[in-house]
């Protein structure tokens, strides 16, 4: 870890955090939320809600993808998604979606917003439920080519972390 210049897990949790909380909704694949941790924990983002029925990183599948990042990233199980993101509203957060909707910007053409994000991704079948789109400051959209209309949610989450936090200056 040293010679990779990785921090230990308590140097972890203890380090300065990125503005970002990744608020999952209703995800249903354990190896998808220990993917998504692992992203989490390497843009060092602020905590991770897990909505609905997302699987909770005490499951031993969740573990096999975290592979430690369910000890280093905050994480939280929510029962009330929509409104916990709602209260991170009115305390400031901005709260991006990652959703195909009419309304949805292009990642490329997403300006983000200044100050702390709560981005939320969906269901791998269903997408972000539709309460927590109508609470959406900004719903993004990755651009794509292919014959498919989406991407797995573990892999849309890393693109859309790495593209927010460009934006918000992380080091």
């Amino acid at each position: 870890m040293e010679e990779l210049g990785r921090l230990e897990t308590t140097a972890y949790q203890q380090a300065k955090k990125h503005p970002l909380i990744l608020a999952l909704d209703d995800i249903r694949s354990m190896h998808n939320v220990g993917a998504i941790l692992r992203s989490a924990d390497a843009f060092r983002v602020e905590a991770v809600w897990l909505g609905g029925f997302s699987p909770e990183p005490t499951q031993r599948e969740v573990q096999k993808t975290a592979l430690g990042a369910e000890n280093s990233v905050a994480w939280e199980k929510i029962s009330d998604l929509t409104a916990r993101i709602a209260a991170a509203q009115t305390a400031g957060y901005q709260v991006v979606v990652v959703e195909q909707t009419s309304d949805s910007v292009l990642l490329p053409d997403f300006t983000a917003p200044a100050g702390p994000v709560v981005l939320v991704v969906g269901n791998e079948v269903t997408g972000v439920r539709e309460d927590i789109v109508a609470l959406a400051d900004a719903v993004v959209e990755i651009p794509q080519w292919g014959t498919k209309h989406s991407l797995n949610v573990s892999v849309a989450a890393g693109i859309v972390l790495y593209a927010l936090l460009g934006h918000l200056g992380a080091e």
